[in-house]
Protein backbone atom coordinates (compact mmCIF):
# COMPACT_ATOMS: atom_id res chain seq x y z
CA UNK A 1 0.00 0.00 0.00
CA UNK A 2 1.04 3.51 -1.11
CA UNK A 3 0.01 6.15 1.30
CA UNK A 4 1.32 9.02 3.49
CA UNK A 5 3.45 8.00 6.59
CA UNK A 6 1.77 10.02 8.73
CA UNK A 7 -1.74 8.37 7.76
CA UNK A 8 0.07 4.94 7.94
CA UNK A 9 1.58 6.08 11.64
CA UNK A 10 -1.61 7.60 12.72
CA UNK A 11 -3.52 3.62 12.09
CA UNK A 12 -0.03 2.08 13.54
CA UNK A 13 1.39 0.64 10.64
CA UNK A 14 5.55 0.59 10.58
CA UNK A 15 6.16 2.14 7.17
CA UNK A 16 8.63 -0.13 5.16
CA UNK A 17 10.44 2.58 2.68
CA UNK A 18 9.32 5.83 1.20
CA UNK A 19 9.07 7.14 -1.84
CA UNK A 20 12.43 9.45 -2.28
CA UNK A 21 11.61 10.38 -6.04
CA UNK A 22 10.52 8.90 -9.23
CA UNK A 23 10.93 9.85 -13.06
CA UNK A 24 8.64 8.67 -16.34
CA UNK A 25 9.58 8.84 -19.68
CA UNK A 26 8.38 7.49 -23.29
CA UNK A 27 10.48 7.13 -26.39
CA UNK A 28 8.44 5.20 -28.33
CA UNK A 29 10.83 3.77 -30.10
CA UNK A 30 9.19 -0.02 -30.62
CA UNK A 31 6.85 -1.94 -29.56
CA UNK A 32 9.35 -4.47 -27.80
CA UNK A 33 13.06 -3.05 -28.16
CA UNK A 34 14.17 -0.22 -26.04
CA UNK A 35 15.36 3.08 -27.87
CA UNK A 36 19.30 1.93 -28.81
CA UNK A 37 21.03 4.95 -27.08
CA UNK A 38 19.10 4.26 -24.21
CA UNK A 39 17.90 8.28 -23.74
CA UNK A 40 14.06 7.25 -22.50
CA UNK A 41 15.84 4.64 -19.80
CA UNK A 42 18.86 6.92 -19.06
CA UNK A 43 16.34 10.39 -18.68
CA UNK A 44 14.06 8.35 -16.40
CA UNK A 45 16.79 7.19 -14.16
CA UNK A 46 19.02 10.28 -14.05
CA UNK A 47 15.34 12.52 -13.51
CA UNK A 48 13.89 10.33 -10.71
CA UNK A 49 17.96 10.71 -8.73
CA UNK A 50 17.31 14.33 -9.68
CA UNK A 51 13.79 14.37 -8.12
CA UNK A 52 14.85 12.54 -4.71
CA UNK A 53 18.03 14.91 -4.64
CA UNK A 54 20.12 11.76 -4.48
CA UNK A 55 23.39 12.10 -6.20
CA UNK A 56 24.01 8.80 -7.64
CA UNK A 57 26.95 7.70 -5.23
CA UNK A 58 24.08 7.41 -2.99
CA UNK A 59 22.41 4.26 -4.26
CA UNK A 60 23.12 1.13 -1.94
CA UNK A 61 21.41 -1.33 -4.48
CA UNK A 62 19.50 -1.38 -8.26
CA UNK A 63 16.90 -3.49 -8.53
CA UNK A 64 17.23 -3.84 -12.65
CA UNK A 65 14.34 -4.68 -14.87
CA UNK A 66 16.18 -7.59 -16.32
CA UNK A 67 14.13 -8.97 -18.63
CA UNK A 68 16.90 -11.04 -19.54
CA UNK A 69 17.20 -10.34 -23.50
CA UNK A 70 20.35 -9.49 -25.28
CA UNK A 71 19.10 -5.98 -26.52
CA UNK A 72 16.84 -4.73 -23.23
CA UNK A 73 19.78 -5.86 -20.93
CA UNK A 74 22.74 -4.36 -22.89
CA UNK A 75 20.85 -0.79 -23.27
CA UNK A 76 19.61 -1.05 -19.04
CA UNK A 77 23.89 -1.81 -17.92
CA UNK A 78 24.85 1.03 -20.52
CA UNK A 79 22.31 3.05 -18.74
CA UNK A 80 23.59 2.03 -15.31
CA UNK A 81 27.21 2.53 -16.73
CA UNK A 82 26.42 6.07 -17.29
CA UNK A 83 24.67 6.83 -14.71
CA UNK A 84 26.70 5.26 -11.88
CA UNK A 85 29.85 5.17 -13.78
CA UNK A 86 32.79 2.98 -12.05
CA UNK A 87 31.22 3.25 -8.69
CA UNK A 88 28.48 0.33 -10.88
CA UNK A 89 31.63 -1.99 -10.25
CA UNK A 90 30.75 -1.80 -6.59
CA UNK A 91 27.02 -1.31 -6.59
CA UNK A 92 25.18 -4.29 -6.16
CA UNK A 93 22.21 -4.97 -8.97
CA UNK A 94 19.95 -7.65 -9.52
CA UNK A 95 16.44 -8.37 -10.90
CA UNK A 96 13.97 -10.22 -9.56
CA UNK A 97 12.07 -10.74 -12.91
CA UNK A 98 14.26 -13.82 -12.58
CA UNK A 99 12.38 -15.15 -9.81
CA UNK A 100 8.85 -14.14 -10.67
CA UNK A 101 9.08 -13.48 -14.70
CA UNK A 102 7.12 -10.82 -16.49
CA UNK A 103 4.10 -9.88 -14.99
CA UNK A 104 3.94 -7.14 -17.86
CA UNK A 105 1.78 -4.30 -16.33
CA UNK A 106 2.41 -4.77 -12.99
CA UNK A 107 6.03 -6.06 -13.47
CA UNK A 108 6.83 -2.29 -12.37
CA UNK A 109 4.73 -2.78 -9.06
CA UNK A 110 6.24 -6.20 -8.48
CA UNK A 111 9.93 -4.84 -9.28
CA UNK A 112 9.20 -1.61 -6.65
CA UNK A 113 7.77 -4.00 -4.14
CA UNK A 114 10.60 -6.54 -4.38
CA UNK A 115 12.95 -3.25 -3.65
CA UNK A 116 11.18 -2.18 -0.53
CA UNK A 117 11.19 -5.85 1.01
CA UNK A 118 15.10 -5.60 0.36
CA UNK A 119 15.12 -2.03 1.89
CA UNK A 120 13.45 -2.54 4.95
CA UNK A 121 15.10 -6.22 5.69
CA UNK A 122 18.52 -5.80 4.19
CA UNK A 123 18.54 -8.36 2.19
CA UNK A 124 19.56 -8.37 -1.71
CA UNK A 125 17.42 -10.34 -4.04
CA UNK A 126 19.48 -12.56 -6.40
CA UNK A 127 19.24 -12.82 -10.36
CA UNK A 128 18.45 -16.99 -10.64
CA UNK A 129 18.78 -18.89 -13.15
CA UNK A 130 21.60 -16.40 -15.44
CA UNK A 131 23.55 -19.46 -17.42
CA UNK A 132 25.65 -17.35 -19.76
CA UNK A 133 26.75 -13.69 -18.38
CA UNK A 134 28.26 -11.26 -20.98
CA UNK A 135 31.97 -11.33 -20.21
CA UNK A 136 31.25 -7.45 -21.35
CA UNK A 137 30.03 -7.13 -17.49
CA UNK A 138 32.37 -9.34 -15.21
CA UNK A 139 33.21 -6.23 -13.55
CA UNK A 140 29.70 -5.59 -12.29
CA UNK A 141 28.62 -6.81 -8.76
CA UNK A 142 25.70 -8.64 -9.65
CA UNK A 143 24.08 -10.55 -7.37
CA UNK A 144 23.42 -14.35 -8.68
CA UNK A 145 21.71 -17.47 -7.28
CA UNK A 146 21.42 -16.72 -3.58
CA UNK A 147 20.39 -13.26 -1.43
CA UNK A 148 23.20 -11.27 0.37
CA UNK A 149 23.38 -9.32 3.31
CA UNK A 150 23.60 -5.64 2.95
CA UNK A 151 22.89 -2.53 4.92
CA UNK A 152 20.33 -0.63 2.63
CA UNK A 153 19.36 3.36 2.86
CA UNK A 154 18.84 4.09 -0.75
CA UNK A 155 18.02 1.82 -4.10
CA UNK A 156 16.56 2.54 -7.14
CA UNK A 157 13.70 -0.12 -8.80
CA UNK A 158 14.10 0.82 -12.89
CA UNK A 159 11.33 -0.50 -15.27
CA UNK A 160 11.03 -0.53 -19.06
CA UNK A 161 7.49 -1.29 -20.60
CA UNK A 162 5.94 -2.15 -23.87
CA UNK A 163 6.18 0.60 -26.22
CA UNK A 164 8.61 2.80 -24.96
CA UNK A 165 7.55 3.42 -21.30
CA UNK A 166 10.51 4.02 -19.19
CA UNK A 167 10.10 4.72 -15.11
CA UNK A 168 12.42 4.79 -12.53
CA UNK A 169 11.64 4.93 -8.31
CA UNK A 170 13.98 6.02 -5.75
CA UNK A 171 13.46 4.16 -2.51
CA UNK A 172 14.78 4.89 1.33
CA UNK A 173 14.85 2.70 4.27
CA UNK A 174 12.74 3.64 6.82
CA UNK A 175 14.53 3.79 10.56
CA UNK A 176 13.35 1.19 12.41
Amino acid sequence: MLEAEAHARARGARPRAAVLGWAATSDAHHVTAPHPDGAGALAALAGALADARVPPEAVDYVNAHGTGTRQNDAVEIDVLRRVFGRRLARLPVSSTKSQLGHCLGAAGAVEAVATVLALDEGLLPPTVNLRHLDPAWDDLDLVLEAGRRASLAVAVSSSYGFGGQNVSLVLGGMAR
